[in-house]
């Protein structure tokens, strides 16, 4: 999934220490309470010898989980997430969202209601503990060892989706379409239904002409990057640069929080 998830070029990867990059199977099961323990762990190897680490991510709840914690939420009889994945394949994402509405009308407003994982997530907590699965946001989490500085780079809206329609054309040149073929007999997974990998198998199905499917790539990354926009303007901490602003500037910036932090 070297094309499809933008995984740092081999370029990029030897011109730092990476972490967490394609050390998945796309068999395996993962997700963000796994990856909050994963970091955290490193975190606490790379405070040892370093004083600062960057992360650099787009979903919001994954950096989240990292800096701030997860919510907790008690544990779940796995038949419920295999019935609710079965009525996603079956009765669509529509019916699971309505399920949803009707159960628990603030997550229903508050989470990312396009994406199943999300919908899903929220339908088991409910109906697993007998409780709205909004009721388990918000309580007070562990601190953190360390201090997080966020940086962030904002563009006009109209720039990052002409960015964003333009890296899709480039992905496709590179051999996104020749890297979803590979991966068709594993198209019911977890990971692989995501933007970009979803479409692109609904074409190799017969269901839509790939002049489409790319579209719908296009429309679907918008959809998702305007969401990360509203997630991360929620966060009041984060400094915000215009992507074009001098990378020694943002240095710069960055050292004066690290030295106010220290004093």
């Amino acid at each position: 999934m070297q094309i499809g998830t933008a995984a740092p070029s081999k370029k990029e990867l030897a011109a730092a220490k990476h972490h967490f990059i394609h050390h998945k199977s796309i068999e395996d099961q993962y997700n963000v309470g796994a990856f909050e323990k994963d970091a955290l762990k490193l975190l606490s190897t790379l405070f040892k010898t370093h004083d600062v680490a960057v992360m650099v991510g787009g979903s919001g709840l994954y950096i989240d989980a990292v800096t701030m914690g997860l919510d907790n939420f008690p544990d779940i009889d796995k038949n419920i997430r295999e019935a609710l994945n079965n009525d996603l394949e079956v009765k669509g994402l529509e019916h699971l969202q309505n399920q949803l509405k009707n159960l628990d009308h603030v997550a229903f407003k508050s989470i990312a209601i396009d994406n199943p994982h999300r919908v899903i997530r929220a339908l088991e907590v409910t109906l697993g503990s007998g409780k709205p699965y909004s009721s388990f946001l918000n309580k007070e989490k562990n601190k953190r060892p360390f201090k997080t500085i966020s940086i962030g780079l904002s563009a006009d809206r109209k720039d990052i989706y002409e960015r964003i329609n333009k890296r899709v054309d480039i992905m496709m040149q590179e051999g996104l379409l020749e890297e979803v073929k590979k991966l068709l007999p594993y198209k019911n997974f977890n990971a692989l239904n995501t933007v970009g990998y979803k479409e692109l198998f609904n074409y190799l199905d017969g269901e839509w002409e790939l002049d489409f499917a790319i579209s719908e790539i296009k429309k679907n990354t918008r959809r998702f990057a305007k969401r990360q926009l509203t997630w991360f303007k929620k966060n009041e901490e984060i400094l915000w640069f215009d992507y074009l602003t001098d990378v020694e500037t943002i240095i710069d910036k960055i050292a004066t929080e690290i030295y106010k932090e220290k004093k």
